[in-house]
Formats: structure tokens, sequence, C-alpha cells
């Protein structure tokens, strides 16, 4: 398709409008390089912009690559599944664990699930897109939780090797590897493996804590609207200052993890 635009005749906010459209247009190297020749320093710092952006968008397209390689750099597996957890050090609220499993074949900069990392990392509205678009993409996908009653108990450790277990059991697809963020899942029959900050390294493992965080964060959420007066939509029910304050002055509540309170409940009498 032959490219004819002069923006010689075009005021700054019709060539900005204009930008606004063309983000994959085949020929956005020729308008960056008409923008930048432009005589108006307001055009010209829009070509830089234009030029920065899509900069900026090839380096993250190779980052997850990497992260896509890398999980298929263990070997010819055609199902791997990636698993975090979420919610191992709360005083409430319970520990949630997700599985993904990705198409690793996916090539092209829409196939890939960009912005993918540590959910840690990520804004909570980042967060929420990208749990969406995982869950859009994901070949099966399996969110697990563990409440409180069962963490006083059986003990987190317990329940946190659990959660993994009944993840991985109950995906829809069965996993050739499971990929794990920090150490393997104990009592597991199937291939297993741990890596070490592997929500940084691998697209599966990365994929399952974003959206393990997603789903935690919005149950506590729904329990703030029960119980106002600890903080869980700001705290998701770790141990602030405000949380703790909040327990010594109003007590407990049914999503409390009593053992892990008896230092604080103790102090307080």
């Amino acid at each position: 398709m032959e490219f004819n635009i002069d923006f010689s005749n075009m005021s700054y906010s019709e060539i900005h409008n204009y930008v606004l459209k063309i983000e994959n247009d085949i020929n956005r190297e020729s308008i960056i390089k008409m923008l930048l020749q432009d005589g108006r320093k307001t055009v010209q710092k829009l070509g830089d912009k234009m030029y920065k952006s899509i900069e900026l968008k090839e380096k993250e397209i190779q980052r997850v690559k990497k992260m896509y390689e890398f999980d298929k750099n263990f070997g010819n597996y055609k199902y791997i599944a990636g698993v975090d957890e979420v919610g191992r050090g709360p005083l409430a609220g319970p520990i949630v664990a997700a599985a993904v499993i990705l198409d690793l074949k996916a090539n092209g900069s829409s196939d890939l699930i960009l912005r993918a990392n540590d959910s840690k990392k990520l804004s909570i509205a980042c967060r929420k897109e990208l749990s969406y678009i995982i869950k859009e993409k994901a070949l099966a996908y399996k969110i697990i939780a563990i409440d409180n009653k069962i963490i006083d108990e059986k003990g987190v450790g317990f329940c946190n090797n659990q959660v993994f277990l009944d993840c991985c059991e109950e995906i829809s697809i069965v996993p050739d590897l499971v990929l794990l963020d920090g150490y393997k899942i104990k009592n597991f029959s199937s291939l297993n493996e741990f890596v070490i900050k592997g929500d940084t390294k691998s697209i599966s493992i990365a994929c399952a804590s974003i959206i393990a965080k997603v789903y935690r964060d919005e149950l506590m959420l729904k329990y703030h609207e029960e119980y106002p007066n600890y903080g869980f939509d700001r705290n998701v029910g770790y141990g602030t200052q405000e949380h703790v304050l909040a327990i010594k002055k109003y007590g407990t509540t049914p999503i409390h993890r009593k053992s892990f309170l008896r230092n604080i409940l103790e102090n307080n009498n």
C-alpha cells in the first residue's frame, strides 16, 4: 500500500491524533522520519516520543520472548505448568496458588503476554488487566485457596505444599513438567523443577504469580467490606502497623490466622 500523507498542512493537534491511531502501521518508520524532519519543535518531539515508544516496546518483546525460551529450554515437553503462591505470610485470609499452562510456541507480539513479570513489580491496574489476558490466552489454569482455619490446624508449611498439589492435580490439562518459584512440591509424583526468582525468569510462573495475586487481593477486598476496621483493602491481610493495632483494639475476625497472632494477643493482655 502506497504511503501518502503531508504533515506540513496539518496542525500539531491533527498530527497528534493521527499518530495515536498508527501504532502498528507498516509505514511508521517513514512517519517517524517525517515527524523528526518537520520544522516545528512540537512535531519533532512527537516523532522522538514515538521512536522511543517503539524502542521500549521492542525491548519488552525481547524480554518476554526470553521468558518463553526459558521455559522451552527445560526440554521437549508438550505441556509445562508454572505454579506460584501468594499469601504465605499474612495474619488473615487464605493462602492461594495458581497453575498456568501456556502455548509456549507463541511468537508474534500479539500472541506474547507482554508485561508479565513478578506480580509484586506490577501496579494493581496492570495486574488486573494481565490477569484477564492470561486467562484468555492460557491453554489451562487453576486457582486454589486454602483458608485460615486449615492453616491454623495443619500449619502454613503443609498448606503451602498442599495448595501446589491441588493446583497441579485439578488443572484441566495434565502437565508434563511443573515449574515452581523457589522449591519443589513434596509428595508429587510428576516431574517438577524449582526456579530461583522464577517469577522474573519463567513466563509460566510469572503468569501464575499474577492470577494468584489478583484473585487473593480481590478476595481480601470483599473481606474488607465485611470487616472494615482492619484495612484489608490496603494491607490484604499482612501484618502492617495499622492491622496489628486494629487487632489489639477490635479483636480477631473469623478470617484471622490465630496461630499467627499468639504474640500479638499475648502482648495485648
